[in-house]
C-alpha cells in the first residue's frame, strides 16, 4: 500500500519592526552561479571561440631585436695632460640614459624614416574578415587566384613598390586608390571614386600636384591598392612610440631595441637603419667635435705666432743695447723651471678658452683646470723671488729668454695639437657600436600569442559572465524570503517550491495534449513537492473560509508571469480530489490561459457568458481527472473586458453559481496592469496575491496591496510561488518527499 507523508515546518511569526539580513551570503551567491550555469558555459565558450578566431585572423606581428653598446669615457680636451685628468673629479655618468634618447631622436628615425619611404603607407584591399587570413596561406612568391571571381581584392601575393609619391598638403593622410591594369598600367583615384591620373610601371606621372612613381606592380587586374602619403612628424612620432629601446643592465652602457611591424623584413629593416644611423651619427659627432677644437687651434696659432716674433726681436734688441749673450750657466736651470711653469699656465688657459666654450664654470674639467692653474702660479711666485736677486741686466736677460722659451714651446705644442686633431677629425672613431645586427624569429610572431589570449580571453570570458549574472541578480533581485513579504502585512499561505516539471508543463502545454497526457501537475505528478505545498494550502484555506462572508476565493497577482494560472488550476484540483465541489472560473480576459492547462479551447466561455450569448449549462466544462471540477473559460476576447466585469450580470452569475459549490476559484489579471482584479475582488470573499520568488520586489508587492485596498479590497495573505533552495538558513519551510518503500 503506497504511503505519502508531508513534513512541514511553519514560519516563526514576524514583526512589522523585523529587518532582512543583508550580508553577503556565500552559499546563496554559489547557488546563483549554479542557476546560471548554463549562461555563464555559454558566455564563456562565446569568449574562447572569439579568441581562437582573432589569433587565427588577426595580423600577426614580428618584432626585430638588436644591440648597441655604448662606452663611457672622459671629454677628450686638448692638451689636457695626464695630472689634470687624474685631479678631474670623475662625475656619476650613465651614458646609456642619454644615449637611448638618441636612439629615438627625431634626427635618428627621419634618417631611417627617409631611407626606407615609411611616409608612404601601401595596402592591398582585402576580403572582409578573412582576407587577411587567406592571403597569408598563399605561397611565398606567387599571386593567388581570386576566390568568386572577386578581382578586386588581393588573395594573397600581391605587391606595389612606390619609387616618388608626393601630394599636394590637402592630400596628405588621405587615402587614394590605385587600381591595377592590364600589361603594368594602373588607375589613380580619390576616395569618391573620382579619376586622378593614369600611369604605368617605371614612369613618374604628375597630375594636379601629384607625382607618382610605381617601381613594381604585382596584381590581378582589377585589384585595388589604398596608397597614403602620411604626415612626417606623425608618422616618427607613432615610430618613436613603437621602438623600444632599454639598457641591459644598470650603468652596462648595452641598450637592446625592439620593434614590431606585420612585415618581419620591413621590421628589420626598420631596426637596422635607426641602429646604422645612429652610429653614424655618433662618428659624425665625434669628427664634429676634433674638427671644432682643431678650428680653434687654427685660430690660435697666428696670434702666438705673431707673439714669438715679437718675443724674439725683443731679446735681439736687449742683447745688442747690453753685449750680453745668453743666461749663464749658473741660472740657466732657474730659467727652465720658469719657463716650464709659464708654458704649463699659457697652455692651460688654452684649454680653459676652449672648455669655456662647451661647459659652464662649474664643470669638473672647468675646475681642475683652474686649479691646477693656481698651482702653477703659485710655484712661479716662489720664483720670482730668487729671480729678483739677480742684476738688472741679468734679470732683462732672462725675462726676455723667458718669454721666447715659453711663446716657441706654446707655438710648437699647438702645432702638435693641430696636427693630432686633423688626425681625429679624418679617422674620428665613436664611443657607440652595434653588437648584434637586426634579426627576426620568423617562427614566433611577437603578436598574437596563442596560449595567453586564448587563456586570458576564455578567463575574461568566465569573469564577465560571472559578474553580469551577479549584477542582474543585484539589479533585479526580488524576494527570497517570507520575511520579506510578511513585513508587507502579508502573511504567507504557503511556500511553493520550484517545479522542474510544472515549469515544463507550462511552457509546453499543446505537446502533453498532442501525446494525450494531463497537463496539471495535480494529475501528472501527485507526488511532487509543489503539490504538497499546494495541499497545506488548500487545508489552510479549508479552516480559513468559516470567517469568509462567501466562497469564491480570487487569485491575484502584482504583475504577469508569477505561476499565478498554475496555482488556480493545481490547487482546484487539489480541492476537487478532497471531495469538495470546485468551479474555476478564467476572468483573466485579456491574455487568459487555463484553457491551455485545462485542456479545452478557450471560446464559449465568461465573455459569452456575461453577454448573455451561451447559456451556463454550455459554458460549464468537465476537467478530465477531476470528477469534482467545474471549469469556465475566459471566453471571446472582448473589446471591453473591465465594463463586461462591471455589469451586474457578473455579480449576478456569481451569486448563482457559489452556492452550487464548495468553493469558486477565480483567476485575476495582474493588479498593476489593468483594473480588472480590483472589480472582481467586490465579489470575492477571500483574496490571495501570488508572489513570485526572486522576480516581485518589495516595492511592487506594496504597491499591488495599496491599489486593491484602495478599492476596497481586502488582501488576506500571500501565496510564494516558485521558491528555490538558495543559501542555508534563508526559510523557515521544508518539504520532504516520503515516497512508498519498495515491495
Amino acid at each position: 500500500m503506497a504511503t505519502h507523508l508531508i513534513t512541514r515546518t511553519d514560519p516563526q511569526p514576524q514583526t512589522l519592526s523585523a529587518v532582512r539580513e543583508d550580508d553577503i551570503d556565500l552559499p546563496s551567491l554559489l547557488t546563483t552561479l549554479n542557476e546560471n550555469k548554463r549562461l555563464i558555459l555559454f558566455g564563456t565558450a562565446l569568449f574562447l571561440l572569439a579568441s581562437v578566431a582573432y589569433v587565427m585572423l588577426a595580423t600577426p606581428r614580428y618584432e626585430a631585436n638588436a644591440v648597441v653598446q655604448v662606452e663611457s669615457r672622459l671629454p677628450n680636451v686638448p692638451g689636457l695632460n695626464a695630472r689634470a685628468a687624474t685631479q678631474a673629479p670623475m662625475a656619476e655618468e650613465a651614458p646609456a640614459a642619454t644615449e637611448i634618447q638618441l636612439l629615438t631622436s627625431r634626427r635618428v628615425l627621419g634618417e631611417a624614416l627617409q631611407n626606407l619611404s615609411l611616409d608612404t603607407a601601401i595596402a592591398p584591399a582585402r576580403f572582409p574578415l578573412i582576407g587577411d587570413f587567406l592571403a597569408r596561406q598563399s605561397q611565398p612568391g606567387e599571386l593567388s587566384t581570386p576566390w568568386f571571381g572577386l578581382n578586386g581584392y588581393g588573395w594573397g601575393g600581391e605587391k606595389l613598390e612606390i619609387a616618388q609619391f608626393e601630394v599636394p598638403s590637402e592630400l596628405v593622410g588621405v587615402p587614394l586608390r590605385l587600381v591595377a591594369r592590364d600589361r603594368g598600367q594602373y588607375t589613380l583615384a580619390d576616395g569618391d571614386g573620382k579619376l586622378l591620373a593614369r600611369g604605368r610601371v617605371g614612369e613618374t606621372v604628375s597630375a594636379d600636384g601629384i607625382r607618382l612613381r610605381v617601381k613594381s606592380l604585382v596584381a590581378h587586374p582589377g585589384m585595388r591598392f589604398d596608397i597614403k602619403r602620411l604626415n612626417t612628424t606623425a608618422i616618427m612620432d607613432a615610430l618613436k612610440r613603437e621602438v623600444s629601446a632599454t639598457e641591459q643592465g644598470r650603468n652596462s652602457g648595452v641598450i637592446a631595441l625592439t620593434y614590431a611591424n606585420a612585415d618581419p623584413t620591413l621590421a628589420r629593416q626598420v631596426l637596422d637603419e635607426i641602429t646604422q644611423a645612429y652610429v653614424r651619427q655618433n662618428v659624425a659627432r665625434n669628427s664634429a667635435e676634433a674638427a671644432k677644437r682643431l678650428a680653434f687651434v687654427t685660430e690660435q696659432l697666428p696670434n702666438v705666432r705673431r707673439e714669438l716674433t715679437k718675443a724674439q726681436a725683443a731679446l735681439r734688441d736687449f742683447q745688442a743695447r747690453t753685449q750680453t749673450m745668453d743666461v749663464s750657466l749658473q741660472n740657466k736651470a732657474l730659467l727652465d723651471q720658469t719657463v716650464a711653469l709659464d708654458t704649463g699656465i699659457q697652455q692651460l688657459r688654452i684649454q680653459m678658452t676652449d672648455i669655456a666654450s662647451r661647459y659652464t664654470p662649474q664643470h669638473p674639467a672647468y675646475q681642475s683646470l683652474q686649479k691646477q692653474i693656481g698651482q702653477f702660479q703659485h710655484d712661479k711666485g716662489a720664483l720670482q723671488g730668487r729671480i729678483k736677486q739677480l742684476p738688472d741686466t741679468q734679470q732683462g736677460l732672462f725675462r726676455l729668454s723667458r718669454d721666447v722659451e715659453v711663446t716657441n714651446q706654446t707655438y710648437a705644442n699647438l702645432l702638435d695639437q693641430a696636427q693630432q686633431l686633423d688626425i681625429a677629425r679624418a679617422s674620428a672613431v665613436g664611443n657607440a657600436r652595434v653588437i648584434d645586427p637586426a634579426a627576426v624569429n620568423l617562427g614566433s610572431p611577437a603578436w598574437p600569442k596563442v596560449l595567453p589570449i586564448v587563456a586570458g580571453g576564455t578567463l575574461l570570458g568566465a569573469l564577465a559572465m560571472i559578474a553580469f549574472v551577479l549584477l542582474r541578480q543585484m539589479f533585479k533581485r526580488g524576494v527570497e524570503d517570507p520575511a520579506d513579504i510578511e513585513l508587507l502585512g502579508l502573511p504567507v499561505y504557503a511556500s511553493i517550491p520550484f517545479s522542474e516539471k510544472g515549469h515544463e508543463l507550462t511552457l509546453h502545454p499543446r505537446r502533453f495534449r498532442r501525446e494525450g497526457r494531463h497537463r496539471l501537475l495535480a494529475l501528472s505528478a501527485p507526488t511532487d513537492l509543489a503539490m504538497e505545498a499546494l495541499r497545506t494550502l488548500r487545508t489552510s484555506l479549508h479552516f480559513a473560509r468559516l470567517e469568509n462572508r462567501n466562497n469564491v476565493l480570487m487569485i491575484a497577482a502584482p504583475s504577469p508571469g508569477v505561476g499565478k494560472t498554475f496555482v488556480c488550476a493545481n490547487l482546484a484540483v487539489s480541492i476537487a480530489q478532497a471531495g469538495q465541489r470546485v468551479l474555476l472560473i478564467d476572468a483573466d480576459m485579456r491574455r487568459g490561459t487555463l484553457h491551455d492547462a485545462i485542456g479545452v479551447r478557450s471560446d464559449g466561455g465568461l465573455s459569452e457568458l456575461i453577454s448573455g450569448s451561451i447559456g451556463l449549462e454550455e459554458a460549464l466544462r468537465r476537467v478530465p481527472g477531476a470528477d469534482n471540477l467545474a471549469f469556465i473559460s475566459r471566453g471571446t476576447v472582448p473589446p471591453n473586458p473591465s465594463e463586461l466585469l462591471m455589469n451586474p450580470e457578473f455579480a449576478t452569475l456569481l451569486h448563482k453559481l457559489a452556492p452550487c459549490y464548495d468553493i469558486v476559484v477565480i483567476d485575476t489579471p495582474p493588479v498593476l496592469a489593468v483594473t480588472d482584479a480590483a472589480v472582481i475582488g467586490h465579489q470575492a470573499g477571500t483574496c490571495l496575491m501570488v508572489v513570485r520568488w526572486g522576480l516581485n520586489q518589495q516595492r511592487e508587492i506594496a504597491l499591488a496591496k495599496q491599489r486593491l485596498e484602495q478599492n476596497g479590497v481586502d488582501v488576506k495573505g500571500a501565496i510564494f510561488n516558485g521558491v528555490r533552495k538558495r543559501g542555508a538558513g534563508q526559510y523557515a519551510y521544508s518539504y520532504y518527499e516520503y515516497l512508498p518503500a519498495a515491495r
